[in-house]
């Protein structure tokens, strides 16, 4: 049975304003990102113009799998604690995470189809990136199709921890299987491979999309916990009301 902790509108007021704050300053910070990826990183030698799809593709693609790892973790501590503000801190992230990981899997086919001329091509990174997707795809399946509430977020997160094994599988597919993908120009066992600038702007966009990301999580983390609560108060209204009828009709 899962726990229902209090409810403190003072701190959700408070959650609310400070995922405001965290949106903002991150919408601010991508803006910035943008300028350095538009106006000061030079164009890359070998790859052209094109390279500049890297700078939206790697940090949607960190959110992607920071947002699973997160989402994994939470799932855990739920089958363990039953506490549902694990739960609904695992269904943020992964409904926040899912469009960043969507938009890594819109941002590379366009750089392969310059790159590669083709759209998509069954490379090992590729292949175990999309099947996150449909793990991920899983996870919102088995919730709303259970047969209860309950049920369904526990069929969930165990979905999560099973997705959560493809999460290194894809980062580290580029050192273990033969990929036409690049190889990691940051997070690299040989140190970064990138010139300063590019290095600079990769990392001002992974802060700006990480601030971007804490800022809407916490925004559908405190929306997921009013939208319980809403449940709830109607849940003991609706059985108010019955008791009244059980009671009216009894001595009526």
């Amino acid at each position: 049975m899962s726990s229902h902790p209090p409810f403190d509108l003072r701190a959700s007021i408070a959650l609310r304003r400070r995922a405001a704050f965290l949106a903002v300053l991150g919408g601010a910070c991508v803006i910035g990102a943008l300028a350095m990826v538009f106006f000061y990183v030079p164009t890359e030698s070998t790859m052209g113009i094109m390279q500049r799809i890297y700078y939206i593709h790697i940090p949607t693609a960190w959110i992607g799998e920071l947002a699973f790892g997160i989402m994994a973790l939470c799932s855990l501590g739920y089958l363990l604690l039953r506490d549902d503000r694990l739960d609904a801190i695992a269904l943020s992230a992964a409904e926040t995470g899912f469009v960043f990981w969507l938009a890594t899997l819109a941002a590379g086919p366009l750089w392969a189809r310059l790159a590669w001329g083709s759209w998509w091509v069954w490379d090992a990174r590729l292949s175990f990136s999309m099947l996150l997707a449909l793990i991920w795809g899983g996870y919102f399946l088995v919730r709303s199709w259970a047969e209860d509430r309950e049920s369904g977020k526990r069929l969930a997160a165990v979905v999560a921890l099973v997705g959560a094994i493809d999460v290194p599988v894809i980062h580290m597919s580029v050192y273990w299987f033969r990929t036409q993908h690049p190889m990691p120009v940051m997070m690299n066992p040989e140190g970064p491979s990138a010139d300063f600038e590019i290095g600079m702007t990769i990392m001002a966009s992974v802060f700006a999309f990480t601030i971007l990301f804490f800022g809407l999580l916490l925004y559908r983390y405190s929306y997921e916990r009013l939208k319980s609560r809403v449940e709830l108060l109607a849940a003991a209204r609706a059985e108010r009301n019955a008791l009244r009828s059980t009671s009216t009709g009894a001595y009526g």
